[in-house]
């Protein structure tokens, strides 16, 4: 797939929705507010020549730290729009991970709220390539998002629109840098992911309109918040590049809030990642939930259990689950369900446009021969949309990136018929008497008893040896049974081989999540 040379993300997911026709659209909800594709690129464009007014030059930095408001809409795209170059964080992370965000971007403009200002003021003084931080208010879903704020020392993001002229948009190329995708910081400090505008672009094309069918009647709503690049694609830039709605609320996802604006926006596609998925499912056991507006939801970043599928599907029918697998490093989904061609349990097929290859673990490079079908390995994935490095790693970046490929680290097989099935993160696997264990097919097991919610699993040591050892969130009604983790256990040994059930189980009211909604295990290993 092609793209011209001279090529901007902000007028391929805006600007050009006004060239066809469609500036009076709502591109945003927010509450009972709304905006229109034209306000948006009004304030967008306002926002550009701010940003050029304060010396941001193209190929510096902006770091974001926003909640899901609509200001970071206008944020990103203003971002794009002048050349620069789109960096994000979690507003509700710690400060010190923040502020290593503003050192390690070495961004040249912050866009973030006063709260957030106050507690990395340290490292906001101490940048010495920080220009100016510019603050948006910290409001509820519903309240004026471009209200007055307290800005002190800084500047307020309405302020500098309201004071700016028309921007001048710096002319692009297709392959300049555009935005740094943070992976999930698995093993240690988040890596940026270096990309450039045509992967994003590519992805769009490929994957949102010709794999899972976005279209210009779609309203979106999300679980995942827009600064991980999950949401930013489903639920910002595949919306706006069909002249879509998005529905934005900025409380912390629970299904309490996530349920409020399924039932305000009555949306089309959810953002979806799997515990709120279950979680849904227990609420609903008390509170019936509607779902009728939903022609699907989407599900990734971690794994889909089978169990949790049917049970879904059982209960809600007519909302169908496209569980898909993709990367910080290769923007967003290669290989996905899909309408019409869903296999519970697995990932689908790879999205036209993508190749991929399940390779043995010790292949040095993409030209390896593939294992025999329904073999484990790892994959290795192939497509326009691949980063071009990682930010200050170049070891880990040659580990990765070969050309036009990437190695995932992800273990999978391949069925005789295309189908992709996750088999856990190759430093995930335990070896119990001499043979491996996959979390997954544990977790999976654990997760059709009719009393548990979510599990995880971990290796556990068992004076020397590795074990399995389970973390299980169940259901309140079944909370403080005496006999239950026997029962879990006895269930698992009924279903699996006897050296893969969990030695040990503990219960709790809820797993830790990390910043992307995912089973937080590095905390889990960590103990308390």
């Amino acid at each position: 797939m092609k793209f011209p040379e001279r090529f901007n993300l902000a007028d391929y997911f805006l600007f050009d929705r006004l060239a066809e026709g469609r500036g009076d659209h709502v591109a945003i909800r927010y509450g009972a507010r709304a905006w229109t594709y034209a306000e948006v690129c009004d304030r967008t464009d306002k926002l550009a020549a701010a940003l050029q007014g304060l010396g941001v030059r193209p190929e510096e930095r902006v770091l974001i730290i926003l909640p899901d408001t609509p200001p970071f809409a206008w944020s990103i795209f203003a971002t794009l729009r002048v050349g620069a170059v789109l960096t994000m964080g979690n507003p509700e992370a710690p400060a010190q991970d923040l502020a290593y965000l503003v050192e390690y971007t070495r961004a040249s403009v912050v866009i973030t709220l006063p709260r957030t200002a106050a507690a990395i003021a340290d490292a906001l003084r101490d940048s010495p390539v920080l220009r100016r931080v510019l603050l948006v208010p910290d409001v509820a879903t519903g309240d004026d998002p471009e209200g007055p704020v307290d800005a002190g020392e800084h500047l307020a993001l309405a302020d500098a629109i309201a004071r700016a002229g028309a921007s001048a948009p710096f002319p692009t190329h297709r392959d300049d840098v555009a935005i740094w995708l943070f992976t999930s910081g698995s093993t240690g400090k988040s890596k940026a992911a270096i990309h450039t505008h045509r992967d994003f672009a590519f992805n769009t094309e490929v994957y949102a309109k010709g794999t899972v069918g976005y279209r210009a009647g779609d309203v979106t709503v999300s679980v995942p918040r827009l600064y991980f690049g999950y949401a930013t694609g489903t639920n910002l830039f595949f919306p706006f590049a069909v002249g879509a709605t998005t529905c934005l609320f900025s409380e912390r996802p629970t299904p309490q809030s996530l349920l409020a604006a399924i039932e305000r926006h009555k949306p089309t596609i959810v953002t979806n990642v799997p515990t709120m998925l279950g979680k849904i499912l227990e609420y609903d056991r008390e509170h019936p939930v509607e779902m009728s507006s939903v022609r699907f939801h989407l599900s990734a970043g971690e794994a889909l259990p089978p169990a949790l599928l049917h049970k879904w599907m059982e209960r809600y029918p007519g909302s169908e689950v496209y569980d898909g697998i993709g990367s910080a490093e290769m923007f967003h989904i290669y290989a996905s369900n899909r309408p019409g061609d869903v296999k519970p349990g697995s990932l689908g097929r790879v999205v036209e446009g993508y190749e991929i290859r399940i390779l043995a673990r010790d292949a040095e490079g993409p030209g390896a021969p593939p294992v025999a079908p329904n073999e484990i390995g790892v994959m290795w994935v192939r497509g326009d949309s691949v980063a071009l490095a990682y930010h200050e790693d170049r070891d880990k970046s040659w580990a990765t990136f070969h050309g036009h490929w990437c190695r995932t680290g992800d273990l999978f097989r391949v069925d005789e018929q295309g189908y992709l099935w996750f088999a856990g993160r190759a430093d995930d696997l335990i070896k119990v008497s001499g043979l491996w264990v996959s979390p997954l097919e544990v977790e999976d097991c654990l997760m059709q008893h009719p009393d548990v919610v979510l599990a995880a699993v971990i290796a556990g040591d068992d004076g020397g040896l590795l074990k399995p050892r389970a973390f299980v969130q169940v259901r309140e009604s079944a909370r403080g049974r005496p006999d239950l983790v026997a029962a879990l256990q006895a269930h698992c040994k009924d279903r699996l081989t006897k050296h893969k059930y969990p030695r040990w189980i503990e219960l709790v009211d809820e797993l830790p999540k990390n910043d992307r909604g995912k089973v937080d295990k590095k905390l889990l290993k960590a103990g308390p």
